[in-house]
């Protein structure tokens, strides 16, 4: 075979891609081959369908099997050319002056005969520069399936995250929508809560209002019937001895039926309502240990200020309390000056206490008085011998059933409100008209005698 014959062939074993000789050919659906390596980028980059780099013939195949015939040839053509590189200045042996053409397989290292030969060597594997190629070719196109493996595998792992983020965008906005349109239903439930709450409140106070009414009207024909009576008696007091003695069995007969007939007060009290999802909210802000529990040897005591139907509340040594007052423990050792705070006190035991949050005071004085507008309290005190709630600034009765457990307190110092819930009943006991808060609250509890 001439030299040109040589060339022709040669060229007919080059990668059109690489331009270099085939390196694990494969033949496409039109014929044409590249090394599997080459192909395998190309369509890697290219778009869907996959045509050949040479004639844009379509494939309708990606996975080809190596043609071997091509292999064996290509490989006959690298060894040829192996022969006509101007590298043999670095196959020379600088010790031995000879031709580096043998493999060491432990150090990975071009040895000639003389090296293969020396201790350091001689128990080694070799083998010839053409047969390791080969075989270490071999080796790296098994790493390099190994690695277009991991490739693809990355590849379908990043079309999937691709995936995600599309669709986690997509449900992302979507779940906006939802939120929005739960807090909605929320709002249309809370709405129609309150529009029945309002709605069994009238209900309930018109009832009350209307035995309030009846009431007053029996009183006040059982204060006329008195006073009727009473006008009798004092006529009769006045006839003789025996006129008087002769008519005394029907007139007392008549007094005594009048006094029977006393009519009894009507206690108005409105029936706690349940506020949907009131404590949950609350105790989002919940904080403990609020309240000192434990004896002291200052005592908070509470009595009535003058001219007033609630009492002012008043901080005496123990020893020189006066008699007729109530003591109770001291307030807690928290003190807020911003942001919003719940907890929750068990009265359950405790008739009579008085709950809520006042100024903090740092004076020692035993004469200390908090004045109304420096509290926010809650009171349960025995009035018309039974316990019923009031407030401080304003003074107000509170015309609903006094809670027998829990009680929450709830500060909001930011908007100047302090609430109290029964929290039994989840519902709304007493709170506060915003007014906006100057000095440190800490609060306040106090028990009284029975």
């Amino acid at each position: 075979m001439d030299l040109d014959t040589l060339q022709a062939f040669q060229n007919e074993l080059i990668c059109s891609i690489c331009m270099n000789y085939y390196l694990d050919p494969v033949t496409i659906d039109c014929g044409h081959s590249f090394c599997s390596p080459c192909l395998r980028l190309c369509w890697e980059e290219a778009q869907t369908p996959m045509y050949c780099p040479e004639c844009r013939g379509i494939s309708q195949k990606s996975d080809f099997k190596t043609n071997i015939t091509l292999k064996k040839l290509a490989s006959l053509a690298r060894h040829a050319r192996a022969y006509h590189v101007n590298s043999f200045v670095e196959q020379i042996c600088v010790v031995h002056k000879e031709s580096k053409g043998l493999f060491c397989e432990a150090d990975k290292r071009l040895l000639c005969v003389s090296c293969s030969e020396s201790p350091e060597h001689v128990a080694h594997s070799h083998c010839s520069v053409q047969w390791a190629a080969e075989e270490h070719r071999e080796k790296l196109l098994k790493r390099m399936g190994s690695l277009w493996n991991m490739t693809q595998e990355m590849q379908n792992n990043l079309n999937q995250e691709v995936s995600k983020i599309e669709s986690f965008e997509d449900y992302v906005a979507l779940r906006k929508v939802m939120i929005k349109a739960e807090y909605q239903k929320i709002h249309l439930f809370l709405h129609e809560e309150e529009q029945l709450h309002l709605e069994t409140v009238a209900k309930e106070a018109k009832e009350i209002f209307r035995q309030l009414k009846e009431s007053e009207f029996r009183m006040t024909q059982q204060k006329e019937s008195l006073k009727e009576m009473y006008r009798e008696l004092t006529d009769m007091c006045h006839k003789p001895d025996m006129e008087l003695l002769q008519d005394l069995g029907n007139v007392l007969q008549r007094t005594e039926l009048v006094e029977v007939q006393k009519p009894q007060p009507v206690n108005p009290e409105l029936t706690p309502q349940s506020i949907t999802g009131i404590l949950d909210i609350l105790n989002n802000f919940r904080v403990d240990n609020v309240l000192i529990q434990e004896a002291t040897n200052q005592y908070m005591r509470f009595s009535k200020e003058p001219g007033s139907t609630l009492p002012g509340v008043t901080q005496r040594d123990i020893s020189g309390e006066p008699q007729g007052t109530e003591s109770c423990a001291a307030p807690g050792p928290q003190v807020f000056t911003c942001g919003r705070h719940y907890w929750e006190v068990d009265l359950t035991y405790s008739p009579s206490w008085i709950l809520g949050v006042c100024k903090d005071s740092s004076t020692s004085d035993a004469d200390a008085v908090f004045h109304p507008e420096e509290a926010f309290l809650l009171f349960s005190l025995k009035i018309n011998n039974r316990y019923s709630l009031s407030t401080n600034s304003p003074t107000l009765i509170q015309f609903v059933k006094r809670p027998l457990g829990r009680i929450g307190v709830f500060l909001d110092y930011d908007n100047g409100t302090v609430s109290f819930y029964d929290v039994s009943k989840g519902s709304l006991i007493y709170s506060f008209p915003p007014s906006p808060f100057s000095f440190p609250l800490k609060p306040f509890l106090c028990f009284g005698a029975p």
